[in-house]
């Protein structure tokens, strides 16, 4: 049959330069506890870049959503390779009846800043409906898809490897919704930018759970959105799984960071510009629990941290714990909003110049530490946000106890090394 100009921009939009990839799997449910797992991919040729679940999908010509009516969880990351929105792609394409947009946090078209969304609106591209999921969990957000319409609901939002960034507790509130309303979920996987070689920082107590951290995971995970699916429908949602597929890319190695996939780079968040900024992240956002600024309101969120009155002898105390893989630098910088906006902050700038080695929960606890001792101003912030970012009340106990990095790394040594263990049978790629 030949196809209707709708259905050539379509393929044209997922394909771009593909060539040749893998087909989607459609394995049973196996010990992982998903339905319709996709096959890892083979190891990759030294020259081949990463193809996302999006283009493997789209390779396969969309068999997993023939004959459903389809809404996309995704934002301005949900592109192809060669830059296209997958909405637009799947929108120009028959063989799919995309009928809905939900938007995470930040919104759709990512314009709203952090704990913030652009609301329920109608792409003006498409014409679909955007339905807004941000603060929706549960029957609340059940209801949203039923009222969407929609059979499958297929995740594409690229993550940054931190539990505290809140997409993959918008995976999680979606499965667990999806499952009440009788939805299936297709999960598209991208790379961990950060890596997948290992998890790191403490693990998160129930008691402390929130939107930034609502099961006991590490706080730098190590996994990608489809591992991390098949994690939560067979450790945390047992008792109700969801009919969950995941689809693989090709291409990507646990030790691959975002700069070696060939992949174009799109800010997940207002303040998350680069794969730098994403590098830092998990110890650098641990100031948003304290009267510090982690960056915002600079052109390098993350990568600098600070204060009105702190001087050169931070950088030189958190550079004395000899930690591997960073230095920090003296800096100075003004934020233009959030907070201390438009005073000039003294502080350091992480300069990463060994990522292998580099542990970034470990350096924003030593910069915890020797905030603390170096600087008379240091205060956690009020509501103990600190206690939400890290998961327990443990880090901000032993920091304001005067203890080390290493000791407090020991605190959380044997519950990360169970997750360690747990995590193993998720993984999808060597």
């Amino acid at each position: 049959m030949t196809l209707s100009r709708r259905g050539v921009l379509g393929l044209a939009g997922a394909l771009g330069s593909l060539g040749s990839v893998g087909a989607v799997g459609a394995a049973g449910a196996g010990a992982s506890g998903a339905l319709g797992q996709a096959a890892p991919a083979s190891a990759p040729r030294a020259a081949e870049r990463v193809r996302t679940g999006f283009e493997r999908l789209a390779a396969d010509g969309y068999g997993v959503l023939a004959g459903q009516k389809v809404g996309v969880v995704t934002n301005p990351t949900g592109i192809t390779a060669d830059a296209r929105h997958l909405v637009d792609v799947l929108h120009a394409d028959e063989r799919v009846d995309l009928v809905a947009v939900f938007g995470p946090e930040h919104g759709f078209r990512g314009t709203a800043q952090a704990g913030d969304s652009e609301g329920a609106s109608r792409d003006p591209a498409t014409g679909l409906p955007v339905y807004d999921t941000y603060d929706k969990s549960g029957q609340k957000l059940a209801d949203v898809f039923t009222a969407a319409g929609v059979d499958t609901v297929v995740f594409d939002i690229q993550d940054v490897g931190a539990r505290f960034y809140t997409y993959i507790w918008t995976l999680y509130d979606c499965m667990r919704a999806a499952a009440l309303a009788g939805k299936a979920v297709v999960v598209l996987d991208r790379p961990n930018p950060v890596g997948g070689r290992r998890a790191a920082g403490p693990v998160l107590e129930r008691p402390y759970a929130s939107f930034v951290g609502r099961e006991p995971i590490a706080l730098a995970h190590g996994m990608t959105a489809a591992e991390l699916a098949l994690l939560f429908n067979g450790e945390f949602l047992a008792d109700r799984p969801v009919r969950l597929r995941t689809v693989a890319m090709s291409g990507w190695r646990r030790e691959s960071f975002f700069g070696e996939t060939g992949l174009p780079w799109v800010p997940p968040s207002p303040n998350m510009p680069t794969p730098d900024t994403a590098l830092a992240y998990a110890g650098t956002c641990l100031f948003e629990g304290t009267n510090l600024s982690e960056g915002r309101g600079t052109t390098t969120p993350f990568e600098v941290v600070g204060a009105e009155g702190i001087d050169r002898r931070w950088a030189e105390a958190a550079n004395g714990l000899g930690l591997p893989g960073v230095w920090f630098r003296e800096a100075y910088f003004t934020p233009t909003f959030s907070k201390h906006l438009g005073k000039v902050c003294g502080g350091v700038r992480l300069i990463v110049h060994d990522r292998e080695a580099f542990d970034p929960v470990r350096a924003g606890i030593g910069l915890l530490v020797t905030a603390r001792r170096s600087w008379s101003g240091f205060a956690w912030r009020t509501d103990h946000w600190i206690d939400r970012l890290t998961g327990s009340d443990r880090v901000r106990s032993m920091v304001d106890a005067g203890a080390g990095v290493e000791e407090i790394a020991g605190d959380w040594a044997a519950a990360l090394a169970r997750f360690g263990a747990a995590r193993e049978g998720y993984l999808l790629y060597e």
